[in-house]
This record gives structure tokens, C-alpha cells and sequence, in this order.
């Protein structure tokens, strides 16, 4: 395993032995559920991306497996067998299950996915595939999206099966379609974002008949769902080269069918380099961005990355000394922004916290050279809240200068601004600022009863906190009596 020629090259070689060595890692799983399939008189095989992963070297622990079995005997087969079992995407063939294996010295947890021999197709009004079930293995691979992901290894015998040339083309990098890229895309338009995403995850090149194809059918994807596309575009961002699945996106115009601000940005000038591409100053300062990460890819961070400018075609203005403007570019990105993610269904937080970033990746751009009072450093803070962190990786980020000079300039000036915000931070608690007296004694000291007076008394002992800092208990108490006092005014 796998099958090669005499003139295999060394590609296909290397190839093949990491292959062996994943395969023989996950065998304590993989052989002893085949034989279970095999006991009960059906064909098991490792499948698809599982395939795919073993022959790069990099095969986890998410095992998928096609069989000729009926999704009601893959229950009855791994029922016993498995740790859980569960049914979500038993409509479309697929039973999941998860099974606790030892490894060598380890015991590793498997999650394992199990589908019926299928085919599935769109037909022009559908948002969702007709599925219908399948008698052989090959008509079950010429389903599936790329050659990459068309191979199986038939067990617990680990025949390699590769009708279409998969090895070849995962050895030359190169994404290409079982059969036409047209039956593929029309199938199941979707495939044409996996594309993308595949390009950015994997580093490989599109056949340049895929993306011809890609160019040419970009409009059905509109037959395709919100959350799908969604998902599919959240992989292609948290993959490892996000950049080259976007500008496919762009390319063959399936991003105006996904994000359309994104293509939209190539015709903007920076306000400080006119020269400067936005669309390109957008990707990279989403590759900077992913230079910054600490703990693994951050969606919301390279979402934020990604959109932190789309405000700029909306607020372009061109000024009468020959200067290009984008006033406020930050607040109408933040609306579009909460638009866009609304209508590809993200979560009412993560919509929250993405626009958020947007609105707020100019603020420093006033702090100069360290020309910020304690008081503004506290609303930067207080404004960011837990998001504090990634808006220092989204404003540093945002520099893409060439200018050597200035770019360590504002480097400099932002080190000093975190630097501040740290003293800070260890003198006030800056992370949880409040007023210095709480509902409830705001109550007892001005005699009143729970209602919007209170509210408006907390709000301006907030801004007292705000600006000048802790305060002692007495010298709080008769601010807010003198603040009563002129309400009466």
C-alpha cells in the first residue's frame, strides 16, 4: 500500500512510506472496526480526506470511512464497538462515533466517521443535496470533490484504490476534479469554495481547467446555504495560507457571491499611500495579523484583519489639495461589517466583537508619540475590554509601510502605549473599571429610589473614574453631591 509502477517517482515513494507508517499508527482502530464490517458481510475502506492525510504525514485522529453498509447496519455494527455514537448526519448516509484505542503507550480517542457508499447532486432550485445511496466504491469516489480526496484504502486488507490519479496529482500538488470540473461545481457548488479552501490548506496550485470552471459557474453558488458557505470561508481563513485561498476567491469571482466588499477594496488608494492597493494592504496585514497569534489560528482576529478597511470605498473622498480622504471609514466598516456577517449567519457575538475591532483600529492613530493622557488610556482600555489584546495585534498589524523609519516609529510608539497601559493596569485594575461608589450608596447618599436618576449618577462617576483616576471615598461622595446639587440647577 499503495500500488505503484517501476518507474514510480521519488515523490510518489516518499509518499507512500509516510502513508504506511500513519496507516500502521491508527491500525488498532481502523483493522479492528473492518473486521467487524467484515464479520457482518460488508466492505469497509478509509476514505477522502483520511486518505489524503496519511499519504502527507499528517493523519489525526478524525478517521472517515465509506462502506456498502446501510447507515442501519453501521449502527448495529458499531453500536457495541464504540465509546458514543451519534446520529446527526444520519440523513446523509454518515454515523459518528468515538472509540478510545491504545496506541503504543498511549491510549489515543478516535472520532470516527462512517457513510454510506453515496451520490448526491443539486438540482437548480436546491439549497441542499438529494442524496441517494451507492453499490461500489468507485461510484462513490467519482463523487467526491478532487483526485486528492478520491482515494481509499479497502481494509483490514489496505488495498489502495485510486481510479482517478489521485496520488499523482497529491505528489505534483495540484487540485483537479474526478471528472469534468463543470459535473463537479454543478453537483454541488460548494465544491468550488473547497477548492479555495483545499488551495490555502494544503499549498497546492488549481488546475487551471478547475478555475476556468470556477470563473464561468461562480453564480450558482448563490443556490448554496448562508451557513455552509460560511463554514467553508472559516476554514479557508483559519488555514495555514489564508491569502491564497482569498485571492482565488477574488479571482474567479466567487468572493462577490461571499464577501463582495473584499473584491471591492482593489479599486480604493490608501490615505497615506495612494499607491497602495487596499485590497492587498488588507491581506497583508492579515497575514501580519497571523504572524502575532499566540495560542493557534483566531477567527475573530483575522476576520477583523481582513475587514478592518472594507469602510473605505463608501467614505472615499477626494480632496481639493489632491489628497484621497476616508473620514469615519471606521465606523461605516463597522456597520458593513455587522451586515456581511449577519447574513452569513455568525453568531450575534462573534458579530459583536468583529465589528467592534473594526471601529476600533483607528483609535490609536491619535496617540502620536505618547501624547495621550492616563484618562484617554483608560477609555482605550475600557473601550476595548476583553478584546484589548487583539486590538494590539489588529492596530499593529494595520502597519504596512515600506518606510523602514516610520514603521519602527509607530512600533516604538505602541510599545510605549502598552507599556502605559500596563502600569496602569497594576496601579488601578484598569481590566474591571468602576465608579468609585456603587448603586447602592449612591442610593443611600443622595436619598433616592432605584431608578434613571441612579443610572445617570453611576454614568458620571464613571467618567470621573475615567478621567482622573481612583478616587478616596469622601472626596467621590462630595463629587456626587455637587453633581446632584446642580441637577436642581
Amino acid at each position: 500500500m499503495p500500488n505503484a509502477n517501476e518507474d514510480t517517482t521519488p515523490a510518489l515513494s516518499q509518499v507512500q512510506r509516510r502513508a504506511v507508517s500513519e496507516l500502521l499508527r491508527v491500525s488498532p482502530v481502523a483493522d479492528d472496526l473492518a473486521r467487524r464490517f467484515q464479520e457482518a458481510g460488508f466492505r469497509l475502506a478509509l476514505v477522502g480526506g483520511s486518505v489524503r492525510d496519511a499519504l502527507l504525514g499528517r493523519l489525526g485522529n478524525d478517521l472517515d470511512f465509506t462502506t456498502d453498509a446501510r447507515p442501519e447496519d453501521v449502527l448495529k455494527i458499531v453500536r457495541p464497538w464504540a465509546d458514543a455514537v451519534w446520529e446527526v448526519g444520519i440523513a446523509f448516509g454518515t454515523v459518528g462515533c468515538q472509540k478510545s484505542a491504545r496506541v503504543g503507550d498511549v491510549v489515543q480517542h478516535f472520532q470516527v466517521e462512517v457513510t454510506t457508499y453515496r451520490s448526491e447532486a443539486y438540482d437548480r432550485t436546491s439549497r441542499k443535496p438529494e442524496v441517494s445511496y451507492g453499490d461500489s466504491i468507485e461510484e462513490d469516489l467519482v463523487r467526491r470533490d478532487f483526485t486528492v480526496n478520491a482515494m481509499a484504502v479497502a481494509l483490514p486488507e489496505k488495498e489502495f484504490i485510486d481510479p482517478h490519479g489521485g496520488l499523482e496529482d497529491l505528489a505534483e500538488m495540484v487540485l483537479r476534479t474526478p471528472g469534468t470540473p463543470e459535473e463537479s461545481f454543478s453537483d454541488d457548488p460548494l465544491r468550488m469554495m473547497r477548492a479555495a479552501r483545499f488551495a490555502a490548506q494544503l499549498d497546492f496550485e488549481v488546475a487551471p481547467e478547475v478555475v476556468t470552471a470556477m470563473t464561468e459557474m461562480a453564480g450558482r453558488l448563490e443556490i448554496v446555504s448562508a451557513e455552509r458557505i460560511r463554514e467553508e470561508f472559516n476554514k479557508l481563513l483559519l488555514s495555514a495560507h489564508p491569502r491564497k485561498g482569498l485571492g482565488l476567491l477574488v479571482d474567479t469571482g466567487l468572493a462577490a457571491h461571499v464577501l463582495p466588499e473584499l473584491p471591492s477594496l482593489r479599486l480604493e488608494s490608501d490615505e497615506h499611500h495612494r499607491h497602495k492597493d487596499v485590497y492587498e494592504h488588507s491581506l497583508t496585514v492579515l497575514d501580519q495579523a497571523i504572524d502575532l497569534e499566540e495560542d493557534g489560528p483566531d477567527l475573530v482576529l483575522r476576520l477583523a484583519a481582513l475587514l478592518h478597511d472594507i469602510g473605505k470605498p463608501r467614505t472615499r473622498r477626494f480632496e481639493k489639495d489632491g489628497r484621497v480622504s476616508f473620514h469615519h471609514h471606521e465606523v461605516v466598516g463597522a456597520k458593513m461589517t455587522k451586515k456581511r456577517m449577519t447574513a452569513l449567519k455568525y453568531s450575534n457575538e462573534m458579530i459583536k466583537d468583529v465589528s467592534r475591532l473594526v471601529e476600533l483600529h483607528l483609535r490609536f492613530h491619535g496617540y502620536g508619540t505618547g501624547e495621550w493622557t492616563d484618562s484617554a488610556v483608560r477609555r482605550y482600555v475600557r473601550d476595548a475590554g476583553p478584546l484589548l489584546s487583539r486590538l494590539h495585534k489588529l492596530t499593529r498589524s494595520d502597519c504596512t509601510t515600506r518606510n523602514k523609519r516610520k514603521a519602527a516609529a509607530l512600533s516604538r510608539a505602541y510599545d510605549g502605549l502598552e507599556e502605559r497601559i500596563a502600569r496602569l493596569q497594576e496601579q488601578e485594575e484598569l481590566d474591571s473599571i468602576r465608579p468609585d461608589l456603587d448603586g447602592n450608596e449612591i442610593q443611600e447618599i443622595l436619598g433616592i429610589r432605584p431608578g434613571p436618576a441612579v443610572g445617570q449618577a453611576y454614568k458620571f462617576l464613571l467618567e470621573l473614574r475615567l478621567e482622573n483616576g481612583p478616587m478616596e471615598h469622601d472626596a467621590a461622595v462630595a463629587a456626587l453631591k455637587e453633581w446632584w446639587a446642580a441637577q436642581g440647577d
